[in-house]
């Protein structure tokens, strides 16, 4: 699957002006794409579970995206489908004051996932260079007199590699998404959400202001995109004027991502399965001479393969550890 083409990692520049948010180059027909990933998805929890039962890696994936790209309901369409184990959403709205008497990447750190979990970042440290570089407000914030505020934005930059290259070199990787929605179909899912009831309360009186610095958000994410863009901590840059193939661009780079993690069940050593024995010895005296120990008569009706062991052998670690 080609979704490199979406891929930026700083070896080139990205150009906002320059790629397409409506094409559906990878999937055409939204019947298949939403077939795709229905599969994918049931993908995503299997490795998903071994991420979590190995805890060697965790991984954050971070959305950012101007108001009614769909956030929200990518996360839902995707990431739903993973067990509440080791999986959560961090949702990064307008600092309180005491995340405002820290260093702005305080709040963040707090959200990094451990070994063997899945954070979904919605929104994210993102927001100082976006709306923080639109609006400015880092000039009405609290700072020493040593700080020289023309030039908060560049070092929030490298701040931001350097701190996303630390969570890789310690085990934890960072992939971010931006839904690149146009302006005109912004327009259409603002009147939308203005004239069907079921959707005015995601309508605020915020989102159209916003929408007046439209320009200067696109050179943001451009300009934060550009400068944070690496190897080990790439972009995606998703056309998100179709929210259908949109999700399912979305669902294909996860699964890939999760494949190169390569999450394995960790290994039951010989002398553990020699103890579960044991164990098992001394459970099954307790019980009923009649009883039928199910796993042995699932070996007698068919030949063991190695997906039974494996479960087996997980629910009994699971049990004893």
């Amino acid at each position: 699957m080609s979704f490199k083409k979406y891929r930026y990692n700083g070896s080139e520049k990205f150009k906002i002006a320059k790629v397409s948010t409506n094409e559906t180059s990878l999937c055409d027909d939204r019947e298949k794409a939403e077939a795709k990933m229905e599969k994918n998805n049931a993908l995503i929890d299997e490795l998903q579970t071994k991420l979590y039962a190995e805890k060697k890696e965790g991984v954050i994936f971070l959305f950012q995206a101007m108001d009614a790209a769909g956030k929200d309901g990518t996360i839902r369409a995707v990431l739903s489908c993973l067990s509440p184990h080791g999986v959560y959403e961090a949702a990064f709205k307008n600092p309180s004051s005491e995340e405002l008497g820290h260093d702005y990447l305080w709040r963040i750190a707090l959200q990094v996932p451990g070994k063997g979990e899945i954070a979904i970042f919605n929104r994210s440290h993102y927001e100082d260079v976006l709306i923080g570089k639109v609006k400015e407000l880092y000039r009405t914030q609290a700072n020493a007199r040593r700080i020289n505020l023309d030039k908060v934005i560049k070092h929030r930059y490298e701040d931001i590699r350097n701190f996303e290259e630390y969570l890789y070199h310690n085990n934890i990787r960072t992939v971010k998404f931006f839904l690149n929605v146009s302006k005109d179909e912004q327009a259409k899912r603002f009147l939308a959400r203005i004239e069907e009831p079921e959707k005015n309360w995601k309508f605020s009186a915020s989102d159209f202001e916003e929408r007046r610095y439209w320009d200067a958000y696109q050179e943001a994410f451009e300009d934060a995109i550009n400068a944070t863009a690496t190897q080990h901590c790439p972009w995606y840059v998703i056309p998100a004027d179709n929210k259908w193939y949109m999700r399912y661009v979305v669902s294909e780079i996860i699964l890939a991502t999760l494949s190169d993690m390569d999450p394995r069940y960790p290994e039951v050593t010989e002398d553990r399965l020699a103890t579960f024995a044991k164990y098992k010895e001394e459970l099954l005296k307790e019980l009923p001479e009649d009883y039928e120990y199910k796993s042995s008569k699932k070996k007698k009706e068919k030949k063991m393969t190695s997906t039974d062991l494996e479960e087996d052998l997980e629910y009994l670690a699971d049990l004893f550890k």
